[in-house]
């Protein structure tokens, strides 16, 4: 493994049973103030639409207000879902933030549609055709950037020019196909869904070409992270955790609930052991626990950074998590550089 492998993080602005939009939207400036200090490379905001309790639904606008509460860490989309949108409007936004925010904002880019069908057609104006035309629209959103559309017709002026870096995310053998073939970084939604992470980084680092800004294939890897002083406590505080992610599976939008002592009381069989093979890269435990388990994820996949997500009732709880993947993060490199000297 590397000496240094980065950290960051990726937040959805998750409500909290019995607190509203605003709240969540302080506690992910609060993490991120941390996060800063701790060591964390960058702070992602996702983008979901027509989820009561999910508050990334517009991610340019928490990008800045989070860029504006911070100094240093990157703030970025993880992602913004391209086919929702005008490449012509993501340039321009996304420039405006980068003329504002120098050298900090990352562009993470997805082709789902961060919702239901439904909705996702009423944000496409019925424009079924968007997610085939997604390679497309990146062509178009890089063109917008290049300082050589100086004589298009159309122009994206805070964006003209300027190096924002552009990451694409995905879940499946047909993102690995494009990040390689485009020279993108790759973002794989391990997270959430595990089941062509290493088929797609395998294609992803065998077939990658270099571009003119990426010489070499780059891995970021998102999982779920619960970390507290016991094994036994992060257990006990990953369960408000399993119950906001029941609803992928019930097809609902739950909030941020206290924790409980046994989820059997609260999941069925079944619904446990599809959300147990959907969480498949979650670490739970001590920060011994955490450290010893990420070590050898990042071994194994050879991924070249982490972004962590982690989703805790208790904010308090959730920063000392935050904190805990970060000494657990740095432990082990410590450790590898030790071992390891030049």
């Amino acid at each position: 493994m590397p000496a240094t492998t980065p950290f960051s993080i990726l937040d959805l602005a998750i409500l909290r049973d019995g607190h509203d939009a605003a709240d969540a939207y302080s506690r992910s400036l609060d993490l991120a103030r941390h996060a800063e200090r701790w060591g964390y490379q960058r702070f992602w905001l996702a983008e979901h639409h027509n989820m009561p309790h999910v508050g990334s639904a517009a991610p340019t606008i928490l990008m800045g207000y989070i860029a504006q509460g911070t100094e240093r860490i990157r703030v970025g989309s993880g992602g913004i879902m391209l086919p929702n949108h005008s490449p012509l409007m993501v340039a321009e936004q996304i420039g405006t933030l980068a003329r504002l925010y120098p050298d900090r904002i990352d562009l993470g880019l997805g082709r789902a549609p961060g919702t239901d069908q439904q909705t996702a057609a009423v944000l496409r104006r019925g424009r079924t055709e968007t997610v085939q035309e997604f390679p497309q629209d990146l062509e178009e959103l890089q063109q917008y950037f290049s300082a050589d559309n100086l004589d298009a017709p159309v122009r994206a002026y805070p964006a003209e020019g300027i190096r924002v870096p552009i990451y694409l995310l995905g879940s499946s053998m047909d993102s690995a196909y494009l990040a390689s073939s485009r020279g993108l970084p790759y973002v794989f939604a391990s997270h959430f869904a595990p089941g062509y992470f290493q088929q797609a980084t395998s294609y992803y680092q065998h077939h990658f070409k270099p571009s003119p800004r990426v010489k070499k294939p780059y891995i970021m890897a998102c999982v779920n992270v619960v970390a507290a002083d016991t094994d036994e406590e992060a257990r006990y505080l990953a369960s408000s955790f399993y119950q906001m992610a029941l609803g992928i599976i019930r097809r609902k939008s739950y909030p941020l609930l206290p924790p409980v002592e046994d989820m059997d009381q609260i999941w069925s069989v079944q619904e446990a052991a599809a959300l147990q093979q959907m969480m498949q890269y979650s670490f739970i435990g001590s920060q011994d626990t955490v450290s010893a388990d990420l070590e050898k994820f990042i071994n194994l996949h050879k991924v070249d950074e982490l972004m962590v997500t982690t989703n805790l009732y208790d904010h308090k709880k959730r920063l000392h998590s935050f904190e805990l993947t970060a000494n657990a993060i740095q432990s082990f490199q410590v450790a590898h550089r030790v071992n390891n000297p030049v």
